[in-house]
Order: structure tokens, then sequence, then C-alpha cells
């Protein structure tokens, strides 16, 4: 039995299996008992399955008049970052009777790209992170009511933002470093096209020229440790006076810079003092404990749930920036003398 070359229909079941419209509409309602026999149901489930069938749940909910199911697209899930954005979006959905489904990136290691026959009639909205803005095509979440997270208000699709304070906590890390003493810093950069991450790169570079005699130099790593600790280890081996401090983008790559200071003999924070952004499980985990910025992943998550809620009931989301920490540990200290 072929399946239709477009998306098949109720009409295309019932034909296949020989039965009504209405005898599939009851059998895959599961309200079949009783008006039509056991072996017209199964023939009924075995040519849906085979025509690879899925009910318009769009259509199956009109009584509510949605699905109450909202699409949560994140990057790959490499950090437990994106694992609390989801638990507090979670939470506020659940309170409002909404479910929401994790859908990775494809970009990294999510599920096939159309998670949905049609992301349109299964799916009241969707948030989605900056980092993951290319899925959003791929499911045609662009043309569902959307909130964007880590993401630049004036280019978001017309959609409505969430953001934490990233401009903030970049201006604590550089304000601690800078009155320790350091003037020579390595910013050891996400590469990453995002907007998140060009924040960070133009909020250092602004704050520290505005000090006279500092020295900022770039190096770009993925985000993982052993990216880091390959471009941590060639910018501190390159020419020049060395750095005093390493500002990092995300806990995961001061981990790579940890394992590169070591590498070359260098102690933290007695050599080189080094900061995160995040807050993740691993800053504690690290000797000594990392210094770097806490960002409320939970809290975030619930906020961008909150926003979708407005968006849906016709209401203006809540405007501002989540505040964000910078929490100081046993990875920066003042430089030693040159």
């Amino acid at each position: 039995m072929a399946a239709s070359s477009t998306r098949p229909t109720s009409r295309d079941v019932a034909r296949a299996a020989g039965v009504s419209q209405a005898a599939v509409s009851l059998v895959l309602g599961d309200k079949w008992r009783g008006r039509v026999s056991e072996a017209t149901a199964e023939r009924v489930r075995e040519a849906a399955r085979e025509l690879g069938y899925r009910p318009n749940l769009a259509a199956r909910n009109l009584r509510l008049g949605h699905t109450r199911t909202v699409l949560l697209v994140v990057p790959a899930l490499t950090t437990e970052f994106f694992a609390g954005v989801y638990t507090g979006a979670a939470r506020v959905a659940a309170e409002h009777g909404f479910g929401v489904v994790l859908y990775p990136s494809p970009e990294g290691i999510g599920p096939a790209r159309d998670p949905f026959a049609s992301a349109q009639a299964a799916l009241d909205g969707v948030i989605a992170s900056s980092m993951a803005a290319d899925a959003l095509t791929a499911i045609r979440g662009d043309q569902l009511p959307l909130v964007m997270l880590d993401s630049d208000p004036a280019g978001s699709l017309g959609a409505a933002t969430v953001n934490l304070d990233i401009t903030d906590g970049v201006r604590q890390v550089a304000e601690h470093l800078l009155g320790l003493g350091h003037r020579r810093v390595l910013h050891l950069a996400a590469d990453v096209p995002s907007w998140t991450f060009e924040i960070r790169a133009r909020e250092l570079a602004a704050r520290l020229a505005a000090v006279s005699g500092t020295r900022v130099r770039t190096a770009r790593a993925p985000i993982s440790i052993e990216g880091a600790l390959a471009a941590t280890e060639a910018a501190l081996t390159a020419p020049g006076p060395r750095p005093t401090a390493v500002v990092c983008d995300d806990d995961k790559l001061a981990a790579g810079a940890y394992k590169a200071l070591r590498r070359l003999g260098l102690r933290v924070p007695d050599d080189v003092s080094v900061t995160g952004l995040d807050d993740l499980a691993l800053a504690t985990a690290l000797d000594p404990e990392l210094t770097t910025v806490r960002l409320d992943a939970e809290l975030f998550g619930e906020h961008g749930m909150r926003a979708l809620l407005a968006v849906l009931e016709g209401r203006a989301p809540q405007s501002g920036d989540i505040p964000v920490e910078l929490v100081v540990r046993g990875s920066t200290a003042p430089p030693r003398e040159a």
C-alpha cells in the first residue's frame, strides 16, 4: 500500500481500509467499541500506520480552540543551562494547563528536522533561543506565536524577546578584574554566531577600553573543553606580554582554560585569573572554584513562558531584562607584579 506524496487524510485511510470516514474517526478517536468490529478497527489502524497518517491535532482540539502545547527550541543539549530553561518554562506552563515539548536544534544531536507533520497544526506557540534560530524555519515555527530568548529586540523576526542582563554581567566581570588591577586580558570568546556572544564581546571591549593601559586579546573557540584548551594554549604562548586574566564566555570554556594553564605550568589565580559566565555545576567542581556570572536558567524559562502566554492572550509581555549576579570565588586574584 503506497502512501500519497502529500500528507494523507482521513479520507485516504477510509479508502485504504474500505470503511467510511466516520468509522476512521471512531477508531482513531478510540470511540469504536460497540460501534464497529474489532477486525474493522484493526484494519483502520493498520491503514493509518502504513499511510503514515497523523490526526490534525488542531482539529481534534477545536472545542478548546487550541492544543495547549508549546515548543521550546534550544541548541543541542550540551550543558545543563537549557535543561534549567525547560524546567522553568514547563513549571509555568503546567500552572496554565499547557505542555512543553523540548526540541534541540537540528544543528546538534536533536531528532529529525520536523518533529511534527505540521508545527502550525500541532502547536500553540514557540519559545526559541537565538542560538537555535535556524531551526525555526525548518519547522515553520516562525509562523506561530513566538518568543525569542537571548535575542536582539531590534531583529528578532518581530517576535517578543526575553533576555538576561548579559551586558550588566560582563560589566560586573570587567569591573571586578579592573578593580583587582588586571590590565592585560584574554577574551576566550565562544565561536558561535549569536547575538548574546556579540553583546559579551562588545561590552567587554568597551569596559576595558575605558581604562587607560588595558590591552585585550581575543581567542575564539567552540564551546567545548578541548576547543577552549587549544585556543587558550595558543593565545598564551603567542609572542608578547602574557595576559594576567582570561575572561571566558562560558563556564565550559573556563574549564578548558584551566587545563591549558596547568599544561603550561601556570597556576590559577596566582599566575592567571579566570572568569566564566553561567554558573553551571561545573563552576564549583573546578579547583579553585570559578568566579563566574550566575544566570538563573529556570527564571529565564519562566519569563519566556509567561511572555508567550501574554502573546497568546493579546497582552504585552513584561519588559526589562532579568538581573544577573557575579559570584566571586577562588579563580580571581590581583595580578603579580610584572
